[in-house]
């Protein structure tokens, strides 16, 4: 295990104090699984379909899965380019474009994952805030003090998992929390859907903020699929990795999208134009099944948290720790302790003075998953397969490349937007 995690030969790019090459191709099916049916999946059917309607909602989902396998497939496929392994995304781009590109892809995939965190730190409190709210009448405990306990845990939780191979069994504990909250709220809102007279499932509110929440709708559909990380989820795969990876990310694709796919049209249909962003709080049912939804969604937050923060562990970690001890060593694990913290306590922070759930997503959507997923896997593609490809393949890369550099520009427009509105709206440390 040792020379998997610290030898760097002419196959690999930049020392890494975390394990690589070491996982079967189905832990990382896992690993990308644990994403995409987070938490984060009950909120998709106030925040896609609401704004979208049946029609444009239930084909974005289909179309918004497609190409985002696509475009995962090309990455996926750039990870050996040049002969070495690329087991980070800005090392990938580095070698592709040079040196300044290195530091643009490290400061758009940092703040992606910054902000996927501030946004699972916000539903983890969201969902501890419902358990407290389910057993006790009065208003003492808001909103930001259960988002801080949920940043103790977080970190806590941080120490004991080095790297990220070391999740192994989590993963499964992931799926199986993923199932009881996605089961639970699938069977409230059916109950509550079929005891219900007729839904309202118009889509309101004057043109301007129907094209806004439109815009803002497609940058949530692109963060449904993609992790922004890639190339470190692959690094972690033995050889073959592009044919591993490959086996991955069919896995998350097809089996992996069923439970999403399910909760969000179910919840929809449930609620209708009333759905809220996270479905729990619509549905209604015994209060012990309800925790129990609340609790696995928190746990399984936790997780997840793990894995969005991972790229920046291992930065801190090769930067300050040693790599000729133990991971488990007093230094390192003093490193991991101090380093993690502070990203943590950054992370929970910011997490309470904006607890807008909601736009984080659409921000975080536009502003880095459209040119981390999109835009830059179809240039590199080009940029690297270009001689091998037709005049066809190259239009159609390049037609991809504009496509999302345009949506990230108005995505992001419209998330600020929304952002400004809730911030006038609630005030910072908002008891939401």
């Amino acid at each position: 295990m040792e020379e998997h995690r610290f030898h760097i030969g002419s196959t690999q790019s930049k020392p890494t104090q975390h394990l690589v090459a070491h996982d079967p191709w189905y832990q990382a099916g896992f690993v990308l699984i644990a994403g995409v049916n987070s938490a984060y999946a009950l909120g998709y059917s106030g925040i896609i379909m609401v704004p979208l309607g049946w029609i444009a909602g239930t084909l974005g989902l289909v179309a918004a899965a497609m190409i985002s396998l696509y475009a995962s497939v090309l990455l996926a496929r750039l990870h050996e380019t040049g002969g070495k392994r690329h087991i980070r995304y800005r090392d990938l781009t580095g070698h592709v474009y040079g040196r300044k590109m290195y530091y643009v892809t490290w400061t758009l995939q940092y703040i992606n994952l910054f902000m996927i965190n501030i946004g699972y730190i916000i539903l983890a409190g969201q969902s501890l805030k419902a358990i407290y709210t389910s057993y006790s009448n009065e208003d003492v405990w808001k909103l930001p003090y259960f988002i801080a306990i949920t940043g103790v845990i977080c970190s806590v939780f941080a120490f004991s998992i080095p790297h990220l191979s070391a999740l192994r069994v989590w993963l499964g504990v992931s799926s199986l929390l993923s199932l009881i909250y996605i089961l639970i709220a699938i069977g409230l809102s059916a109950r509550d859907g079929h005891n219900s007279p007729p839904r309202d499932y118009g889509i309101y509110g004057s043109k301007t903020q129907k094209m806004f929440s439109c815009i803002a709708a497609a940058a949530n559909l692109v963060f449904v699929y993609n992790t922004g990380m890639l190339p470190e989820i692959q690094a972690t795969l033995k050889s073959p990795s592009v044919k591993n990876m490959e086996r991955a990310l069919y896995l998350n694709f097809s089996v992996g999208l069923l439970p999403l796919w399910v909760v969000t049209l179910v919840g929809y249909w449930a609620y209708g134009s009333s759905t809220s962003s996270y479905l729990l709080n619509n549905a209604r049912g015994p209060e012990w099944i309800k925790t129990l939804a609340n609790t696995s969604a928190f746990l399984q937050t936790l997780i997840t948290i793990h894995i969005f923060a991972s790229p920046m562990y291992e930065y801190l970690d090769t930067k300050y720790g040693r790599s000729n001890e133990s991971i488990y060593s007093v230094h390192n694990w003093t490193v991991r302790l101090v380093t993690r913290a502070t990203y943590l306590i950054v992370t929970t922070c910011v997490a309470a003075l904006f607890p807008f759930l909601g736009d984080f997503m659409n921000l975080t959507g536009a502003l880095s998953t459209f040119p981390l997923t999109f835009v830059l896997a179809n240039h590199m593609y080009i940029k690297v397969k270009g001689n091998d490809l037709s005049l066809l393949q190259k239009l159609w890369h390049w037609a991809n490349v504009w496509l999302f550099a345009l949506l990230a520009v108005a995505g992001s427009v419209a998330a600020v937007r929304f952002i400004i509105i809730d911030y006038k709206t609630y005030h910072i440390f908002a008891n939401l």
